[in-house]
């Protein structure tokens, strides 16, 4: 799904309105009748208070048209007009006087110094945010943060239209207390990217798209900068094998990392990668996890340093399809050298997590040494290492966009809402849980991108691609253990239920069955 910007958002509009033949004012119909639409489709004419707090540019537009069909519905709605200022849309004001047609009670005229103490608004009641919407540019005043704060105060489900308020599409938040927490946005037409990263996602627990009708030429013809990453967008990405292929058709993995103690992340990464479909996998492993790996790992093959403890000489004579390397495998001086002895001398295609990304910190005249396309993994902390410290998430995005147009490498900045950045694209990731905050996840999906890749997958799919399947994955494993108790190897053993999922159609319910053929049932048991 493609997440537009703000000002894409703009241009839509604008093109619908003269594709279309309409006005402006029939569009904000169409979008404030599609939130009334969806609510009147949950609450069914219940009377439960229904406050709409409306701003008074377009996003309040919305909420008058909301308001002014729950008023014709018969439902128990107050309406308020947030008055700080003179300039009013145009088609706010169309509005207004709508509204005004059909109630008999007019909105309440909020002024931005006016005491808002006697709006009783109940934990069981519901709040409609159209405040502010994505045009806002300036910090809200504070009268508006004090309201805000009743909002929360009141416990009150609170619904927003199209973007919770005080949150801007493009910039960070200076001031949390000025944004409204919702519990549910209505976004239109596409999501957006704010609901996605970690400052700023927590201003709205849920979220859901409605389509407006902007134009669908422009839709489809107009590339963007983000795009979400759900099922329908992985499936065209995936590779179906050939009834006469075998394990030579499915590429080589190798996998170097490991030191004393740490040689469960070789084993979780290689066993991933073998899970999720490459030929063959070959471990590259100091001595000491010789009879470990070989003994937990049947269908790996293994390669020893010539060091006990750690690896200090890379050296053998495959040739691997892709390299992932980095995982346990220590930061010494020793492993520092070897590792750059390595990159001068490497041309096959590589997967770099955990160490690797933190030696590659360490010494920045390495970073040119990679091949075209490498795949970096870091999480937070492992980025900042690599990228130096940001502000916020929009100045994090920022200098990742700059280090992979300076190397042309991709980075997957490892969360909640994994982030693949290649060049000035970014791929948001929806599949995962809170679960995968656990040892050994991220060797895995290393291990996953690196099965992938040896597949014949192009870097930038096997990226986005694994990074679905690894936490499509971990949500199928969830049903059985639950947050607490996932573990990253729970993730290996349903990357096959991953694989079918892609193929399942949505459950459709069943129908009911009827009396006659209850009867008939019964008629049989005697």
């Amino acid at each position: 799904m493609k997440v537009f910007s703000k000002e894409q958002i703009y241009e839509g509009d604008k093109l619908t309105t003269e594709r279309q033949k309409i006005s402006s004012t029939d569009l904000m119909e169409r979008a404030g009748t599609q939130i009334f639409n969806w609510m009147h489709m949950r609450m069914q004419g219940a009377q439960v208070p229904i406050h709409v707090f409306c701003g008074i540019g377009n996003n309040g537009g919305d909420g008058l048209v909301l308001a002014r069909h729950l008023i014709t519905h018969g439902y128990n709605v107050f309406t308020y007009i947030i008055n700080c200022s003179d300039k009013r849309s145009k088609d706010f004001l169309v509005n207004y006087d709508r509204i005004k047609s059909v109630s008999k009670v007019w909105p309440t005229m909020l002024s931005c110094d006016a005491d808002f103490s006697d709006i009783i608004i109940e934990e069981q009641d519901i709040i409609v945010d159209a405040v502010f919407g994505i045009g806002l540019n300036r910090p809200p005043h504070n009268w508006v943060k004090a309201l805000f704060q009743k909002f929360k105060d009141s416990k009150a489900f609170t619904l927003s239209v199209d973007i919770p308020s005080g949150l801007y599409t493009d910039q960070a938040v200076d001031d949390e207390n000025a944004v409204v927490n919702a519990n549910y946005t209505l976004s239109f037409q596409s999501p957006k990217l704010v609901f996605f990263l970690p400052e700023t996602a927590k201003y709205t627990v849920q979220w859901e798209v409605l389509d407006i009708g902007i134009d669908r030429d422009y839709l489809m013809q107009t590339d963007t900068e983000v795009e979400l990453i759900a099922k329908n967008e992985v499936l065209p990405l995936y590779k179906p094998r050939d009834k006469f292929s075998h394990k030579g058709n499915y590429g080589h993995v190798m996998v170097i990392g490991g030191s004393y103690g740490k040689i469960g992340a070789v084993n979780l990464t290689s066993h991933a990668a073998l899970s999720t479909g490459a030929g063959k996998v070959t471990s590259y492993i100091p001595k000491c996890g010789y009879h470990s790996l070989q003994t937990a790992l049947p269908e790996v093959m293994v390669v020893t340093d010539e060091n006990e403890m750690e690896i200090s000489n890379i050296s053998f004579d495959i040739e691997p399809t892709v390299i992932g390397i980095g995982i346990g495998l220590g930061t010494s001086q020793n492993t520092a050298k070897t590792f750059e002895v390595f990159l001068k001398n490497n041309k096959i295609p590589l997967v770099i997590d955990a160490d690797g990304i933190n030696l590659l910190s360490k010494n920045k005249t390495l970073h040119k040494l990679l091949p075209n396309q490498t795949i970096l993994t870091p999480h937070p902390k492992e980025l900042e290492r690599l990228i130096g410290k940001w502000k916020n998430d929009f100045e994090k995005i920022e200098k990742c966009k700059a280090f992979s147009n300076k190397y042309d490498l991709i980075l997957l900045v490892k969360g909640a809402h994994s982030l693949t950045i290649y060049k000035d694209k970014i791929y948001v990731n929806t599949t995962g849980n809170p679960g995968m905050a656990t040892a050994g996840s991220g060797d895995v999906l290393t291990g996953v991108i690196s099965g992938l890749l040896a597949q014949n997958y192009e870097p930038l799919a096997a990226t986005i691609f694994g990074t679905y399947l690894h936490g499509k994955s971990a949500d199928i494993s969830l049903e059985n253990y639950g947050y607490q108790s996932l573990l990253a190897r729970h993730i290996i053993k349903t990357m096959g239920e991953a694989y079918i999922d892609l193929f399942k159609q949505p459950d459709q319910p069943q129908e009911e069955e009827s009396k006659e053929d209850k009867a008939k049932q019964k008629s049989k048991k005697k």
